[in-house]
């Protein structure tokens, strides 16, 4: 019997589009906006363009979506150290990163706002905050039958993930800061498609499982 997708996979399936709409929504953002620059120009700051409410969007639809993920992998992977903390900061990703698409930067040389002021928190936080919710994932992976990769890839990217935000601390926002910053956001797109990928194949490797094994009961009952 083939495998196919069940009601199981929703969380996979979401957190497998999430990535792409967040990448694509930058990338039609930018380049429909005249003198913008991937390079120079931080992610932010194309909300302040006439086409801002597109990439407001997709960091809200990704927000959402990172939180059903997270269900996803709860119901999922082994339960380790750091488990339980990894499930509620993954969901906590999702709703700073929908207070960041809610919450506007300030202008270039305009006056300061609680908007903009909230928007610097949240974004610094989130960048600090996802190391240390896929780190906390880590001693479960490596628990898990089959999730040994996930767990040197997760380690790995957790790793580069703090380090990159440190550097932002202390890096001047010019010059090509706007490709730094796609740098530090690419990581953290990159390890959640990664993840839900291996979970979606996981979860139709055990629907296969199942299936063979109801089969195969089936087929002595029988006989």
């Amino acid at each position: 019997m083939s495998k196919r997708l069940n009601v199981n996979s929703v969380p996979a399936i979401v957190g497998i589009v999430g990535p792409p709409v967040v990448i694509v929504g930058d990338l039609a953002a930018s380049l429909s906006t005249p003198g913008y620059s991937l390079i120079r120009d931080t992610v932010s700051s194309l909300a302040l363009t006439s086409i801002g409410w597109l990439q407001s969007i997709c960091f809200l639809a990704m927000g959402l979506l990172l939180a059903i993920f997270a269900a996803g992998l709860f119901f999922n992977i082994h339960r380790a150290r750091g488990f339980y903390a990894g499930i509620v900061l993954l969901a906590l990703c999702g709703f700073v990163l929908m207070l960041i698409a809610t919450f506007h930067m300030d202008a270039p040389g305009g006056p300061r706002t609680l908007d903009g002021r909230i928007h610097t928190i949240v974004s610094y936080g989130l960048g600090l905050l996802f190391p240390i919710t896929i780190l906390s994932f880590a001693p479960s992976l490596k628990s898990t039958p089959n999730w040994g990769g996930m767990f040197v890839y997760t380690t790995i990217a957790g790793a580069l993930a703090l380090g990159l935000i440190i550097g932002a601390f202390f890096t001047e926002q010019t010059g090509w800061f706007g490709l730094y910053e796609r740098i530090i956001i690419l990581n953290a797109l990159i390890w959640v498609e990664v993840m839900a990928i291996h979970l979606l194949r996981s979860l139709l490797k055990r629907e296969s499982t199942l299936q063979s094994t109801q089969s195969s009961v089936e087929g002595g009952v029988k006989s």
